[in-house]
């Protein structure tokens, strides 16, 4: 009895002393302007949507370029360090005004050699001799031709400028094909994207609403807030049609 007692007790003063954190009421509060945040998440992502789908379609097309000697992929260790060295030194030229004009020139492109340039990319595929060279243009076709003709063009200058030293070579060992699907836009991604914000915001806002809303719904909320107690209250009723008509 008296550990049922001492266990009363505690109870009681947790009771008292602490306070104990409830979803309810903050579920309760979602629940009733779920509707506010439905509306706004489908105005965040319809907005999203029309508005990627306004953007004109672009594609990428690629090509690996691989750097080492005249006899190819190397076998050395040391070598393979060195020449994965060489290749970030090879990406950075590739990017290069030389480059672009060259290109430009040989394949007879309507490009700017800065035109070209802003959509072109040259990155190193880590822990190998490979250069990965990429063009975005709207037209499919036209940037696989652009990156092709930048592959074989910086080809030759290496070419040219290792004749006569160590024989280092920049070759395109993958071709750049036609891209099929275009790489952005992405209505759906941007349309997914923007619906979880918009639950996010629509989620703030309902209880942004809900700290200005200084109306009470309940005998227990009106007594809690002026401190006096609730001595009655009245019932919500609605008169019939019928005797609407009546009277």
């Amino acid at each position: 009895m008296i550990v049922g007692s001492q266990w009363r007790i505690s109870e009681a003063e947790v009771a008292d002393n602490e306070y104990v954190f409830s979803l309810r009421p903050l579920l309760r509060i979602v629940w009733r302007r779920l509707w506010i945040i439905v509306l706004v998440m489908l105005l965040f992502s319809g907005v999203a949507v029309a508005s990627s789908l306004q953007q004109t379609p672009l594609y990428e097309a690629s090509n690996k370029m691989l750097v080492g000697r005249e006899g190819g992929i190397t076998e050395n260790p040391n070598d393979v360090v060195g020449f994965q060295q060489l290749a970030m030194t090879m990406a950075e030229a590739l990017d290069s005004r030389p480059v672009a004009e060259a290109a430009i020139r040989q394949e007879g492109l309507k490009l700017s050699p800065e035109a070209l340039l802003a959509n072109l990319s040259a990155e190193v595929i880590p822990e190998t001799q490979f250069v990965e060279v990429s063009y975005v243009d709207s037209n499919p076709e036209r940037a696989r031709r652009v990156v092709n003709a930048v592959g074989k063009a910086f080809s030759e200058q290496i070419s040219e400028v290792s004749q006569s030293s160590s024989g280092i070579t920049a070759t395109v060992w993958e071709p750049a094909v036609t891209p099929t699907y275009p790489t952005s836009p992405t209505p759906r991604r941007d349309g997914f994207i923007a619906l979880v914000l918009g639950g996010i915001v629509g989620l703030g806002l309902v209880f942004l609403l809900e700290h200005l809303d200084d109306s009470w719904r309940s005998p227990g909320e009106a007594e809690q807030i002026s401190g006096v107690p609730t001595i009655g209250t009245i019932p919500r009723f609605e008169v019939a049609k019928g005797k609407r008509k009546a009277s």
